[in-house]
């Protein structure tokens, strides 16, 4: 996601804010709470004064579009899961609960993707 909105800075303002630490840390905070808003809505508002040369950046991403960004992360979620399955022997009709852990887990694709 970080890098997707690198690009978009760069293509609104033929900059490259990639190698500015602090400006890639100012967005990388401003992507956790877009991330984290994404999980209950299915729009963020990301807006950050003088992220680079006193250029403000305002944008937008929608739920879809992060699912889609990040679609190869979401499938890789899967690969533990079904080892697990493998080597316990189980096939997945024979789970009945499972108990999800840690932040990304309530992102609604990945609750999908594993209740599939």
């Amino acid at each position: 996601m970080v890098n997707h909105f690198i690009a978009e800075f760069r293509r609104k303002h033929k900059k490259d804010i990639s190698e500015n630490k602090r400006a890639v840390r100012r967005l990388r905070t401003a992507c956790e709470r877009a991330k984290r808003t994404l999980s209950s809505s299915t729009q963020a508002s990301i807006e950050i004064d003088s992220l680079y040369e006193g250029i403000d950046f305002y944008t937008s991403i929608t739920r879809a579009r992060f699912e889609e960004l990040n679609a190869d992360l979401f499938h890789g979620t899967l690969d533990p899961v079904e080892k697990a399955l493998r080597d316990a022997k189980l096939d997945k009709s024979q789970i009945h609960d499972t108990v999800l852990v840690g932040g990304s887990t309530r992102i609604p694709k990945i609750q999908k993707l594993l209740q599939d």
